[in-house]
């Protein structure tokens, strides 16, 4: 997305789109409290370019002389708005045609349409917050928890920016004297303290390693913790999953090789956010599909943080042990519930021989009917405590962003460089270049350092009006 002429007044709904009980419309730039007044009228006549800002007006937007609505309309004086420009939010009955309406109306007076994050680019733009902040709005827009909420909200209040700032900011005086040196080449001067700068490579070391290692926990807390459901086929996956989701996802059916494909999807549970990955049931089968499924089923294995191994209590012992050869190998070093299903169906002498079946598997177990819906609270219960999604307070930083997470990689190359450089009593040029690199790569998180091209993809990503 290129930055549109600055002049621009740019207009765009705010609210979630169709219909509601009220919505909010949205315009920015210079002179937009100035194009409002000409479709706004107050009953006392009064013009909200006189008004006083960050104030609340009642009055009708009118078209041609017809009345479109009655609405608020707040205004705000630059730079105290959102995008830092001079803005007004019209709120208005919640209609789609008057939504509509009150939009034609502001275009044909002058405005245009604003594009995906525009309103978000200009704030970028005008310094209200780094680019960093920028992304964590549509973060916060977009939390489905209260940890991707925390997440959102610390990163949004700068807290993020400014551990990376600190460290650019320590990098740059290096460098800076550093490159001075470089001036005095013939003079052979140092001006660089080498060894304080090996104890500031070795602290940044730890500071960058630290972010990006939370990465991990951020990617679960803002796209959900990955939990694999396998097992036998007709073991009650695809029964359970419909259960924890509370809606009918997948297909249950007593014909073995159903689920054929990896069915996921996400739900939050006390505050945690969970995305269920439902998977072929393992068998031997000839079937050419329903292998392709199966082996799908251990990609997906691979990739979960937690896996419920589900079994089916009424299956024979011996069938049992078979199929465990396939599965166990697939769960080393993989979090582990094993549930066994159908419990209504087994005596508890004959759960106890198959709960003792798998003594190698660092698991916890428990006995469910997913059909009766027995027990499935405490499996809950376990899920929470498997999740090992820890306290976030106000000042913890938690990497979640893909983009950030490369970058930090790719500075963590660049001040490793620096330390071996050190180490081996490198020029100056050289490790002012690494240093150099390790800002770059910092910079461009915060939005110290950018290119059209990449302010495109983040911003185009965003929603209208926002």
């Amino acid at each position: 997305m290129q930055d549109n002429n600055i002049n621009d007044i740019i207009c765009a709904i705010s609210s979630p789109p169709g219909m509601g009980a009220i919505a909010l419309i949205r315009l920015s730039g210079k002179g937009s409290i100035e194009l409002t007044d000409k479709v706004f009228s107050s009953p006392s006549g009064k013009k909200l370019i006189e008004a006083k800002a960050n104030t609340v007006n009642f009055g009708r937007i009118v078209s041609n002389e017809e009345v479109i609505d009655e609405v608020l309309v707040s205004i705000f004086h630059a730079p105290h708005s959102f995008t830092g420009d001079e803005s007004v939010e019209i709120s208005c009955h919640g209609s789609i045609y008057i939504q509509q309406k009150i939009v034609e109306t502001l275009l044909s007076q002058g405005a245009r349409l604003a594009l995906a994050g525009e309103f978000t680019r200009t704030a970028f733009r005008n310094g209200k917050f780094d680019l960093s902040q920028a992304e964590a709005v549509a973060d916060l827009i977009s939390s489905t928890s209260k940890a991707s909420h925390r997440v959102a909200m610390n990163q949004m209040r700068g807290g993020f920016a400014e551990k990376l700032m600190e460290l650019r900011d320590k990098l740059l005086q290096f460098a800076s004297l550093i490159e001075l040196e470089l001036d005095f080449s013939e003079e052979d001067v140092e001006f660089a303290n080498r060894n304080h700068l090996y104890e500031l490579t070795k602290e940044i070391e730890t500071k960058i390693s630290s972010l990006a290692n939370s990465f991990q926990l951020g990617n679960a807390i803002k796209n959900g913790i990955p939990i694999a459901i396998v097992g036998e086929t007709n073991a009650g996956k695809s029964t359970l999953l419909n259960l924890l989701l509370n809606e009918d996802k997948a297909i249950v059916s007593d014909i073995h090789g159903t689920t054929r494909d990896v069915v996921e999807d996400t739900v939050n549970i006390d505050g945690i956010q969970f995305r269920f990955i439902d998977t072929a049931g393992i068998r031997d089968t000839t079937d050419t599909i329903e292998a392709m499924g199966i082996e799908r089923t251990f990609q997906k294995i691979e990739q979960a943080n937690l896996v419920l191994w589900v079994i089916d209590l009424t299956t024979p012992i011996d069938e049992l042990i078979a199929l465990s050869d396939i599965i166990r190998p697939k769960l080393q070093d993989k979090e582990t519930i094993i549930v066994f299903n159908k419990s209504d169906l087994m005596s508890n002498s004959e759960k106890s021989k198959r709960e003792n079946l798998f003594p190698e598997v660092k698991a916890e177990k428990i006995f469910i009917s997913a059909k009766d819906k027995v027990n499935t609270d405490k499996l809950q219960e376990l899920l929470i405590k498997s999740a090992h999604i820890p306290q976030i307070g106000e000042s913890d930083v938690v990497v979640t962003n893909l983009r950030h997470y490369e970058a930090l990689n790719n500075a963590l190359e660049a001040i490793l460089r620096v330390k071996d450089g050190l180490n081996t009593e490198i020029t100056g040029d050289f490790l002012a270049q690494d240093i150099r690199e390790c800002m770059f790569y910092l910079g461009e998180i915060t939005g110290q350092i950018s290119t059209d091209e990449i302010l495109g993809n983040i911003f185009s990503k965003f929603c209208i009006g926002k």
